[in-house]
């Protein structure tokens, strides 16, 4: 008993076809959508096109549909590196040193000191220009 499935030469040529349509769909997707639809969400729908794109190359042009244990290990190591990230990225977050000094999470103030530095800096500069340009005194 033989469980090969055999296809004929035009069978598997109509389904390369049908990705590199799809392909070809996703690349004109790719640059339609920042200009007419989802434009604040634009950078994760073009990692989402990019991701299928990638899908589809890898099951169809690689030919990895089949290969259920390489994928399955795939989905493993990708979890476990989302995972460290998170781990990661969660300690940093929640140990940050110089919050007042760091602009992400010091909102406003840090704004207002360097403007108020700018102004200082400005006055001085105004004041050092009147000084020099003043006609000296005489006695």
């Amino acid at each position: 008993m033989s469980t090969e499935i055999t296809k004929t030469y035009k069978e598997e040529q109509a389904g390369y076809f049908k990705i590199l349509a799809a392909l070809l769909l996703l690349t004109a997707l790719t640059f339609i959508q920042p200009h007419y639809f989802l434009e604040n969400a634009t950078f994760a729908v073009q990692m989402l096109i990019g991701t299928v794109k990638a899908w589809l190359i890898l099951m169809y042009y690689m030919h990895l549909k089949g290969e259920k244990l390489i994928i399955m290990f795939t989905y493993f190591s990708l979890f476990i590196v989302l995972v460290f990230f998170v781990i990661v990225i969660g300690f940093d977050v929640a140990n940050i040193q110089y919050v007042d000094q760091n602009y992400i999470t010091a909102g406003d103030t840090v704004t207002e000191t360097i403007d108020h530095a700018h102004g200082a800096a400005e006055s001085a500069s105004q004041i050092h220009d009147a000084a020099a340009h003043a006609e000296p005194a005489h006695h």
